[in-house]
């Protein structure tokens, strides 16, 4: 196992547009198993760094330690504004075209962790399970999202957590915009149909919603459909589409100057993480009048879960009280929002960043 530093390159580094004074981001190699990976840790301020392993292909390293960067510093605010006591790190494995994911890569990913002391946490994210999971606590205690046969107690998949701090985000935002308190025959479009986007799906489909959904899996979009009588459009329409609320539950960065422009909708609410392509894309949305929930406050039930787990505290009705307030915070940084005249993504930073002491 070889841990890089930045060498030479350490001042591209921290002239990245997503540094953000991260207190460090570590590059894993391990020739055996084939693994390449990023941790980066962006905060400790409130306690471990804790964020979920994201395995994914990327068309080049660069855009790896990106996503490292800008999901970590994600995950400060994230646990900051959910009242946890954890910073915020996120870890990156760098899969080949084919997706080639093998028990010794992720034990020598578990070493990797175990590597640091303590600093940095891991749960599943993207392309990663519990299953995951148990390989890499093989190596390492530091781990959450840890399969459960106990009904009562939190971990496993935090995806259906996740899904319903977005359904209760979403029910949020249209009352504060819309005026409603019942969702029957509100229209929600909503891009991604995974763990929790499909779980948000189901949730609001019981209450009446109006669906249109896009994924990238035809067979899943078409049984969901079957499920919930929901519309399926392309990948490339969902975000025209004519509804009330956008509902992101895939990757991010889907927020451009030009989506952005082209966007039919009252409001954005969903759960995929980095919503914004780029700084700037925050005070555009606010100068259409769209409401927008930040997406590190209404997505933080996965990490609630987890985190509870982890720190012991691990009872699904002390992780569903937590989900509770997430409407509750949302509407304070609406509040805040209108009354400055300021982008809800911008008030939202603020208030993290008083929170870990930036």
């Amino acid at each position: 196992m070889n841990r890089h530093s930045w060498g030479e390159n350490m001042t591209a580094l921290w002239d990245l547009p997503d540094f953000d004074a991260h207190e460090a981001v570590h590059l894993f190699e391990d020739k055996a198993s084939g693994l390449r990976a990023v941790i980066g840790i962006h905060s400790t301020h409130l306690g471990p760094a804790a964020g979920g392993t994201r395995f994914w292909h990327y068309a080049d390293n660069g855009a790896a330690v990106t996503d490292a960067l800008r999901l970590s510093r994600g995950m400060s605010y994230k646990n900051a504004m959910a009242g946890l006591p954890l910073g915020g790190g996120k870890g990156v494995v760098l899969a080949n075209e084919a997706r080639t994911k093998t028990p010794e890569m992720l034990a020598a990913f578990g070493r990797a962790i175990e590597s640091l002391g303590g600093k940095y946490v891991t749960a599943e994210d993207v392309g990663m399970s519990d299953a995951d999971m148990v390989n890499i606590r093989k190596e390492t205690p530091h781990v959450a999202g840890l399969p459960t046969d106990d009904p009562t107690k939190a971990g496993g998949d935090p995806g259906p957590f996740t899904a319903r701090g977005v359904y209760l985000g979403v029910k949020a935002a249209a009352k504060y915009r819309l005026g409603v308190d019942n969702m029957d025959g509100v229209h929600v479009a909503i891009q991604g149909i995974g763990s929790v986007g499909g779980g948000v799906a189901r949730l609001l489909a019981a209450d009446g919603v109006k669906l249109t959904i896009a994924d990238i899996d035809d067979i899943k979009a078409r049984s969901l459909s079957d499920e919930t009588g929901a519309q399926i459009v392309a990948l490339d329409q969902i975000m025209t589409v004519d509804a009330d609320i956008l509902s992101p539950n895939a990757l991010g960065a889907i927020l451009t100057k030009d989506s952005i422009a082209a966007l039919n909708v009252a409001i954005v609410s969903g759960g995929a993480n980095n919503q914004m392509a780029r700084p700037g894309d925050e005070q555009r949305l606010f100068d259409r009048g769209i409401l927008y929930a930040p997406d590190y406050v209404i997505n933080a039930g996965g990490i609630i879960n987890v985190g509870l787990e982890y720190l012991g505290d691990n009872s699904v009705d002390d992780v569903n009280k937590r989900i509770d307030i997430i409407p509750q915070r949302l509407t304070e940084i609406w509040d805040e929002s209108e009354a400055e005249k300021t982008p809800s993504a911008v008030i939202a930073d603020r208030m993290a960043q008083r929170l870990i002491g930036r």
